[in-house]
Order: C-alpha cells, then structure tokens, then sequence
C-alpha cells in the first residue's frame, strides 16, 4: 500500500464523470444490441435460447466490465451462448461457445477472423486473451467444445459502433451452424 493517497486523482470529477458517461454509453449500445435481435432469431440459431441479458462489474483484473450475454445456454455439453464483452482498458471482445455435442463450423469462424480460446475457462475472459495473445488459433481435436474469440474495433459514432456489431453477430446467426 501507498504511504500517500492520490488525493488528485480522487477529486479530479471529470475523470470519474467521463469514465461513468463511458459505461452509461457501452450500456445503451449493448442495449440496442440485444433489442435489435428478436428472440426468435436466436431461437432459430439454437432451440434452447433463454434469451438476452446484461452484467457489469468494476473488478475483472482491477478494471470495469460490461457483458451482452445472447441465448445463455451454459451448459458445457449442449450449451450455446454468445457473449459481447466491454472491458475498460482492454478492449471489446465477441466470444462464441458451442458445447461438445453440438455441430462445430470451425470454418465460419476461422474465416470470419474469430481465434479459438481455451475450451477448459470458456467464462474467464482473462485468461481466454492471454490465450489468443500467445497464438493459439486452430482446433485440435474434433468432437470437444469451442470457445471462439473475437477482438472487435470499434470507430467514432454509437451508430457505427452499433452497425459494427451488428454486421459481427449477423455473421454467426445467418449461418447454419450445422454447416
């Protein structure tokens, strides 16, 4: 612990105002997100979908977090769920696991520019960016299930933002999964 504390840092109101104004806006995009997906297009994609739901935090590894969960399905074996996570200081991920016994299109999401993460942590976005970051890309053994992981970038406006999004998650629901 530090002998003196950051008496700066905690008065400096703009500071706290921009960081909170930030979440409020990732909210309101993860928001119109989820409502910009009818529930039954998600049912198409995987029977058992419970739908939508977002979480946040303030202490993934010392940093806030937002979480846009799609289907909620997290059963490892039969499971499916599609996950946007907004971590401050890190980026913006889009994370797709598909339990074991369901068809796995390793393809679509090799072409689609997802990495494979570590199917052992599928909720532990610490340790799944640490992963891709060392260079694990490609599936090993056929028949296990897959967590698929996405850097997204995101530029300027909310809209754009939104339509980037948007265009990512098309991508997986358009296709057939059994593909």
């Amino acid at each position: 612990m530090k002998a003196e504390l950051d008496l700066h840092l905690w008065l400096d109101k703009t500071l706290v105002q921009r960081q909170n104004q930030l979440k409020t806006d990732f909210l309101n995009l993860f928001e119109q997100l989820g409502n910009s997906v009818p529930n039954e297009e998600l049912t198409r994609f995987f029977s058992n979908s419970k739908g939508k739901k977002i979480s946040k935090g303030n202490q993934l590894l010392g940093f806030p977090y937002l979480v846009l969960d799609l289907i909620r399905d997290f059963d490892l074996d039969k499971g499916c769920n599609f996950r946007f996570v907004s971590w401050f200081g890190h980026g913006l991920f889009f994370c797709v696991y598909l339990g074991k016994q369901l068809p796995q299109p390793d393809q679509l999401f090799i072409e689609n520019g997802f990495l494979l993460g570590r199917n052992d942590l599928p909720w532990d976005l610490a340790a799944q960016v640490d992963w891709i970051q060392a260079g694990n890309k490609t599936p090993e053994n056929q028949g296990e299930a897959r967590l698929w992981i996405k850097e997204i970038e995101l530029v300027g406006e909310q809209a754009n933002c939104l339509q980037i999004l948007r265009d990512e998650l098309k991508k997986i629901l358009l296709a057939n999964p059994a593909e």
